[in-house]
């Protein structure tokens, strides 16, 4: 029987093993799970250039922060409703994005889905409609984003009074999950014509299960309001500035993996494409260190004749560069790191709990002496902090040191959470630049402007060919395409039973690495 109150990615309780904590890994619990698959396929809607992925851990930070009631009805892109807690990572549903002035719905993919427990408060809205929700659940209304209820003491963070109007449609208060909506919403601007007025919160005394979801464009649509959802690294984000130490405390472990991994590699209908190692969470994190699932995963992949490619923040990867590279001689393996801050100390305080710069950069030499031929995504360049030509230089001279070839680069993104509390800290440590970064990201904006992007590219393309890297920025190309560094989509599938033979051959390795396999 389904269990709404599941770990993450599980849909039934004997899914979980146990739960650990040990002495040698203070203030981390361990979720060990029995997984049902492990290669993961990625929607062809996603901006993502790759089609499959394999996640060993889940790190479940936020997963206590922003939910909502499981039975809260989330419309899907299908046009009917679904409850929350029946959502599952690949399914569309709606959700909303900014096109120059106007906020329009869009389709957008759910990449991850969990539960927790939490009090709960009710909304309600002068149309009926009901939210049950965690204090801290936000919300979108006429005057931006709005928690359901104040923050401690200080914080001053905004939060939903009587005198708010949510934004949506609404539900009415019993919203039915076989009834279509109209696709026709999709790229309609968003307006607020329904008495969505907020007329009562209530703190219902209790704590209750809740639920909540990652999606493509950052909201969905929750009882016909537009809903933010949390960011538990449901897509590869290159800065979860709120995510630290709390990402490293609860991990779900799925300890089956590497069997479940084999068993889908031996099925006659996998055609050897790229898969994607650490694009959702990292495979060496330190919970690698526990429970050394990579070795078996990279074993894996490279007898079954799958290449792949591995993204990592971690220096625990050096232990299986032995490994690594005999596998190389029979699969195409590529190896990237990310480095944001060459600044120990700010490196320290904008993403406590990963390895410095030195190091990562140690990490890079030692898979370049392996024959690895390394990209560094430089990302992200902080205004103001990160982005003097003074910087930049001194962050591209010790890549280039350390041997890597490319580096991909990329302005700051200020996610909804991440955003809340990069101004938060930037208030306390550098309140001479709170204005400047509110004229870069207003509103609920996410991404540096074009002009500032454009900027900082005349700043580091002149830069990278001084010290003879080859790099790009991670919007030259277009939404999906290919990135350095990471696995690509195939340029093309073998789908004949012929096909399909001459790739499973003595030859098939070689075969496959020239018509499906894509690796930059």
């Amino acid at each position: 029987m389904a269990d709404a109150a599941a770990l993450p990615g599980l849909e039934q309780l004997n899914g979980l093993v146990t739960s650990v904590t040990t002495p040698e890994f203070a203030g981390m619990t361990f979720h060990e799970v029995l997984c049902k698959s492990a290669l993961n396929h990625v929607p062809s809607s996603s901006a993502m250039p790759f089609d499959w992925t394999v996640n060993p851990y889940r790190g479940c930070s936020h997963a206590c922060v922003y939910c909502l009631d499981p039975d809260t009805q989330v419309l899907m892109a299908d046009g009917r409703s679904k409850r929350i807690g029946d959502v599952r990572p690949g399914d569309e549903v709606i959700g909303t994005e900014r096109h120059g002035s106007y906020r329009r719905y869009v389709r957008a993919t759910v990449s991850a889905q969990w539960t927790t427990r939490k009090h709960a408060y009710r909304v309600t809205l002068a149309d009926g409609t009901e939210l049950t929700a965690s204090g801290d659940h936000r919300f979108l209304t006429e005057r931006g984003w709005k928690h359901v209820q104040p923050g401690p003491p200080g914080s001053q963070r905004p939060h939903l009074t009587t005198d708010n109007k949510l934004v949506g449609f609404g539900a009415g208060g019993a919203p039915p999950t076989d009834t279509e909506i109209d696709l026709g919403i999709i790229g309609d601007a968003v307006k607020s014509d329904a008495p969505l007025r907020v007329i009562a919160i209530e703190d219902l005394g209790t704590t209750i299960d809740m639920v909540d979801i990652t999606t493509s464009t950052g909201d969905f649509i929750a009882n016909g309001v537009i809903s933010h959802n949390c960011f538990a690294r449901g897509t590869h984000e290159y800065l979860e500035l709120d995510s630290g130490k709390d990402f490293d405390t609860q991990i779900v472990v799925k300890v089956n993996v590497v069997d479940v991994l084999e068993k889908e590699l031996r099925r006659g209908t996998w055609m050897r494409e790229p898969v994607a190692l650490g694009t959702n969470t990292d495979p060496y994190q330190r919970a690698e260190g526990r429970y050394k699932l990579m070795p078996g995963i990279a074993s894996a992949l490279a007898e079954s004749g799958t290449p792949f490619s591995i993204l990592t923040k971690g220096t625990m990867i050096r232990r299986d560069l032995p490994l690594l590279k005999d596998a190389a001689a029979h699969v195409p393996i590529t190896i990237s790191t990310s480095i944001a801050v060459f600044d120990d100390e700010l490196q320290h305080i904008i993403e406590p709990g990963t390895p410095s710069a030195t190091a990562r950069l140690e990490t890079v030499r030692a898979a370049t002496d392996a024959g690895f031929r390394v990209t560094v995504f430089l990302m992200p360049i902080i205004p103001h902090l990160t982005d003097s030509i003074a910087a930049i230089d001194h962050a591209l001279t010790r890549i280039k040191d350390a041997g890597a070839t490319r580096v991909v680069y990329g302005a700051l993104h200020l996610r909804p959470g991440a955003k809340q509390w990069f101004m938060q800290w930037l208030e306390q440590q550098h309140p001479e630049l709170v204005s400047s970064y509110r004229g870069l990201y207003p509103g609920m904006t996410a991404n540096a402007p074009k002009a500032y992007r454009s900027w900082l590219a005349k700043r580091v393309r002149p830069l990278l060919r001084v010290h003879g890297l080859d790099g790009r920025a991670e919007d030259d190309a277009p939404r999906g395409a290919p990135v350095a560094g990471l696995a690509a989509r195939s340029a093309s599938i073998v789908v004949t039973s012929r096909g399909r033979a001459a790739l499973s051959g003595p030859t098939g390795v070689g075969a496959g690495h020239e018509t499906s396999a894509r690796l930059f």
